[in-house]
């Protein structure tokens, strides 16, 4: 991966945020792969080594915020902590969906059965609670807005499967048959000398939204910063609301398609009494730095993976 790849949104002297490519673990794994801090190692020299304060999960793209030094790690660790901030995802999940939106509350646990992967128990579960709405309907897929409200592990993945409506590609909660054209689009078929490549062929989940405050605690402003989605991302969903209505788009779907490959702010779902919702505020300029950095590293406290 080219260090152009990770594309920086925006930067202060606190923070740094980021748009996450898919495919790439934030920190190092089991498979040895260089991970996304030793990325950012070769592109940016920030005076200390960046720390995480959320994570999101490998084959997961989207936004990312990284501190530059302990105060800044701890003071927006614990506003995640404190549910003062606002994160909003993007989601192909798997259809019908009987409602347009919904609540889920169901409590989290780490399988025993599967260290990898989670499970609903009322009496071991921690906390957790998602909340989602339908942006399309595609009929047997759709594009989902949801906001987490708590940060377990694979929340959003474990509680919309719990729900019924897994993502379209989830090797743990769902399967990992890749999205294929020929799957939706009537009478496309690839080119008999040819294998057809799939849309996407990853999680369908990307982290598109997060709403934080900025600047010194004096005059800090909350701001709402957008990660475009990537390439085969935007092309899933352009050709689903393409080749899978039989009626034309509705206007307010065309017109929320329009401002997602935009980049534009979307609204929360309803989320009342658990958030501070920091909805109607403008997404600031991205602002792309480039340079080199010293080694980053993870430090305590450990990040909620958001």
């Amino acid at each position: 991966m080219a260090k152009s790849d990770i594309s920086i949104l925006y930067e202060d002297r606190q923070i740094l945020l980021l748009n996450k490519p898919p495919g790439i673990s934030v920190t190092a794994d089991r498979s040895g792969a260089t991970n996304l801090l030793e990325h950012l190692s070769r592109q940016i020299n920030p005076s200390e080594p960046l720390r995480l304060v959320h994570r999101i999960d490998k084959d997961t793209s989207g936004i990312l915020l990284l501190a530059k030094n302990r105060q800044a790690q701890s003071r927006y660790c614990a506003g995640f902590t404190r549910r003062h901030f606002s994160k909003l995802y993007l989601a192909i999940v798997q259809g019908p969906l009987a409602q347009s939106a919904g609540r889920i509350k169901a409590p989290i646990a780490r399988s025993r059965r599967n260290p990898q992967a989670m499970h609903i128990h009322p009496r071991l579960g921690k906390e957790a609670v998602t909340y989602w709405q339908k942006i399309m309907d595609f009929g047997r897929l759709a594009l989902l807005s949801v906001q987490p409200v708590t940060g377990r592990t694979h929340q959003i993945r474990i509680h919309l499967a719990h729900r019924g409506i897994p993502l379209a590609i989830d090797p743990i909660y769902a399967g990992d048959h890749p999205l294929m054209l020929s799957d939706f689009k009537a009478g496309y078929r690839a080119k008999t000398d040819q294998i057809e490549p799939p849309l996407i062929d990853r999680l369908t989940l990307h982290a598109y939204q997060l709403c934080i405050p900025v600047g010194p605690k004096e005059t800090e402003t909350e701001k709402t910063f957008i990660a475009v989605p990537d390439k085969k991302f935007a092309a899933a969903i352009k050709m689903l609301a393409k080749h899978t209505r039989e009626k034309p788009i509705p206007d307010d779907q065309k017109q929320t398609l329009l401002t997602i490959l935009a980049g534009r702010p979307l609204p929360f779902p309803a989320v009342e009494s658990e958030t501070n919702p920091c909805r109607d505020q403008e997404s600031p300029d991205p602002q792309r730095t480039q340079g080199k950095t010293s080694d980053s590293s993870l430090s305590p406290p450990y990040p909620p993976n958001w």
